[in-house]
């Protein structure tokens, strides 16, 4: 990516370019769920389990870019703008309601 970007929305359509394989997006599923868990049990049972929310959630998605998607995580780049992208990201897919994101940032 060349140039910075400066706003939320241009972000966002950046952001689905950066994860067009359906595998990177498994991998962010995947390590958002668990954080979340880690999340919920840390607070409801176990303290401990909140240490392990980063690291559930960046090392699956972190993998999906350096082995599938082969490109660097906008994570380095835009660290509250990324986070806040793969939740909503998950809201999304969770609902149902991903489809039109991704067809309107060109990714199929």
């Amino acid at each position: 990516m060349a140039k910075s970007l400066t706003t939320y929305p241009a972000f966002w359509s950046y952001y689905f370019k950066e994860h067009r394989k359906p595998a990177t997006r498994a991998l962010h599923y995947f390590g958002t769920a668990a954080a979340l868990a880690c999340l919920i049990f840390g607070v409801a049972f176990e303290p401990g389990l909140l240490f392990f929310i980063p690291l559930a959630g960046y090392s699956f998605a972190w993998i999906g870019h350096f082995f599938v998607e082969k490109n660097r995580p906008a994570t380095f780049t835009y660290p509250l703008w990324s986070l806040v992208s793969d939740f909503r990201m998950f809201g999304l897919w969770i609902t149902g309601r991903l489809g039109p994101h991704l067809k309107k940032a060109g990714v199929t």
